[in-house]
């Protein structure tokens, strides 16, 4: 799949000179491995495939040879299993993208946002309703903070320590993205330290994939009440997720 790629980006870059009947469209692999300052044979072997280990560095120059845009770059080196060393370093969390923010205030039933690190980005107003302790007075909107450590979420979920075990295996698989991640780093520190259940936990190294089905809530003002979980990641900002709670008509 690489050197599909890398082939394919380099037969469609235009190369510094033009010469009239030309036989290789784009670059010649020549041409190419100049540019990226790597050997010809190299540049070949990743083209052809072969089981050779291509560091960061050269696929960063590949990448400027064929001035690959981000989202181009950012598939390269997913194609080569290497982390972009010219990534940024975080994600922004301030924020929820206009798109994320819309559907959820669209939305008639409790719905929020969660940004890379599970914070609530945005929120409609039965959303705030149910998670009174989370949405609602409380400051703190980090979706892990809030279901491992407040007292309110252990009345508000009837299979407390069920659903939080998998709350974060389900964060695991989400956040493999952001391993080194500076504020990801402190969140889970912090957390350790907080919570025996989540230390515990996280050292279990569980990953689940994010699954909809049943969630049943223990509301202090309306009993019990149950929900249709659904999750949707936008196409223009993936790591950002809308989380809906269907009611459950079963």
């Amino acid at each position: 799949m690489l050197g599909h790629f890398v082939r394919s980006h380099r037969e469609r870059t235009k190369p510094d000179t033009v010469v009239r009947r030309r036989r290789t469209p784009g670059l010649r692999r020549e041409e190419l491995a100049a540019r990226a300052g790597i050997g010809v044979t190299w540049c070949a072997w990743i083209e052809q495939g072969r089981e050779i280990s291509v560091s960061p560095d050269a696929l960063g120059r590949l990448a400027r040879a064929l001035a690959l845009t981000p989202a181009e770059r950012a598939y390269m080196f997913e194609l080569a299993g290497r982390r972009d060393p010219d990534a940024p370093q975080g994600f922004p969390t301030s924020e929820a993208p206009e798109g994320v923010s819309a559907i959820v205030q669209a939305l008639p039933c409790p719905a929020y946002g969660l940004d890379p690190l599970w914070n609530a980005c945005c929120w409609n107003e039965p959303a705030a309703h149910l998670f009174a302790g989370w949405l609602g007075n409380s400051e703190q909107r980090n979706l892990l903070r809030y279901t491992f450590t407040s007292s309110q979420a252990r009345i508000l979920l009837p299979d407390w320590e069920q659903r939080a075990r998998r709350l974060l295996a389900e964060f695991r698989a989400a956040s493999a993205r952001m391993l080194d991640d500076i504020a990801l780093d402190e969140l889970i520190e912090s957390l350790r330290d907080e919570s025996d259940l989540f230390a515990e936990e996280w050292d279990m190294q569980t990953v689940m994939a994010r699954e909809g089905g049943e969630r049943t809530f223990r509301h202090p003002a309306d009993g019990m009440i149950s929900y249709m979980q659904h999750t949707f990641a936008p196409a223009e900002r993936p790591e950002f997720k809308v989380v809906a709670l269907m009611p459950n008509e079963g």
